[in-house]
Order: structure tokens, then sequence, then C-alpha cells
């Protein structure tokens, strides 16, 4: 396993996430490379990457970026009908749109 596989799966392995100075301590490595490992996991889209302090210091929370989980439907869908406003190009003030106020109403 290459060490940014190592990396990842720490991040995946701490759901609330795990500070970088952790990351390279935890896995032996040098910071410079931890955090090239860490910017080439944020272009991969993998992961987030917070600003923190942590005892004083500035840090950074890693967090992985499960898709899956990252939005929920269930918010958009009523009665098994999505919302009108899925999807609308409209530039209507929601208070008085027809089609909203008939979805939320059913």
């Amino acid at each position: 396993m290459d060490y940014e596989e190592e990396v990842l799966e720490l991040i995946k392995s701490n759901k609330n996430g795990i500070t970088q100075n952790t990351i390279w301590k935890e896995l032996n490595i040098d910071s410079r490379k931890c955090s090239r490992i860490i910017r080439k996991l944020l272009t991969m889209d993998l992961i987030i990457r917070e600003s923190i302090y942590s005892s004083g210091s500035k840090t950074y929370l890693i967090k992985y970026k499960n898709k899956e989980q990252n939005f929920n439907f269930d918010m958009l869908i009523s009665n098994e009908m999505f919302s009108p406003c899925t999807g609308c190009n409209g530039s209507c003030i929601p208070e008085y749109c027809s089609l909203l106020t008939d979805w939320i109403l059913n």
C-alpha cells in the first residue's frame, strides 16, 4: 500500500475528521510529503479540509468526502413527487409560487 492509500484509509477511519499534523505523525512521514498527499486527495475531490486551531496552533481538519452521504433527497420529495423547485429556472418569489404551494399542500 502506498502513502496516498494509507493516508486516505486513516482519514476514512476517523468519522469526525483527523488533523493533518496527526496524520503525518501517525504514519511517520514528513509534513511536506503529507501536505502534497493531502493536496492531491483534495484535487481528486476525495476529502474536505477545514482550517482549525488545535492547542493554540493553526492546522487543518481533514474529513473523508463520502459522496453517497452528501445529499439527502428526502427533503425534495413529498407524496412521492419531487419539489417543483428542483431544476426550476424561474425567478419567482417562493411565497407566491403556485406550483410550490400546490406541491406543499399535496
